[in-house]
This record gives structure tokens, C-alpha cells and sequence, in this order.
């Protein structure tokens, strides 16, 4: 596997919620097997997300999901444990990414590769509405 195709999509759900942890998800798709139908997870029903969730496990060259409790979000604040769970699952992933691409307009700090902030991204990037 070329080393360019480890791009890892990474985004966050459960940031509305008042009480929750927050989980981010961060994707590594295998070229080779393309998923159809990956979108913005807001815009598929709860059954579509499900299938797609299961074929993502599946095929994906790599996938890792982070929890960050809420005594970790009320220390830090929801914005800064965001960030937190978007490092840790970057730096849990194996095979490690080349880059990444992640949905929104803030970066982590000390990430195991090369970022670039994407602005709507879940609904721009197959990686990043895998994840």
C-alpha cells in the first residue's frame, strides 16, 4: 500500500448534547474498495447510518473511536476535549495516516502526521463522513 493513500478522515459527534461524553472517530478508507453513499451522517437515516457503519468496520483499512468522558469536558471545556479526542485517536491508529483531513476549522496541536482543517467536511470528504 502506497504510503499516499493513508489519508485518515476525522470528525466528532456529541458535541450538543448538555451531559455525554464526546466520541470522534477517525477513518483510514482503502482505495481499492470504495463505499458508496458515505455523506454527512445528519443527512441519512438512522438505518443507512447503520449499514454504512458496518461496512466502514469492514473495509476500511483502518478505523479507531474515542470517548472523552465528561469530567474530561467539564476540566478541559467541549472545544479543547474535541481536540483531545481527535489527537488520541490519530495517534492510536495503525496503520499510522500520512495526513489527515478534519471536518471543521480548528487543528489539534501535536498530531502523529500532517492535518488540514475542513470546513464542512463530512459532507465534502468520504473519509471524513466515514468517520
Amino acid at each position: 500500500m502506497s504510503l499516499a493513500t493513508r489519508i485518515a478522515g476525522v470528525d466528532e459527534a456529541g458535541r450538543g448534547p448538555l451531559a455525554g461524553p464526546v466520541l470522534v472517530a477517525a477513518v483510514i478508507l482503502d482505495p481499492g474498495r470504495p463505499i458508496a453513499g458515505l455523506a454527512d451522517s445528519k443527512t441519512l437515516t438512522a438505518r443507512r447510518r447503520d449499514v454504512l457503519a458496518e461496512r466502514i468496520r469492514d473495509q476500511a483499512l483502518a478505523w479507531r473511536l474515542c470517548a472523552i468522558d465528561v469530567e474530561t469536558i467539564d476540566r478541559l471545556n467541549i472545544l479543547h476535549a474535541t481536540l483531545l479526542g481527535m489527537r488520541r485517536c490519530l495517534e492510536t491508529l495503525d496503520p499510522t495516516p500520512t495526513c489527515a483531513r478534519i471536518d471543521g476549522n480548528r487543528l489539534p496541536t501535536g498530531l502523529p502526521c500532517p492535518a488540514e482543517a475542513v470546513i464542512g467536511g463530512d459532507a465534502r470528504d468520504p473519509a471524513i463522513a466515514a468517520a
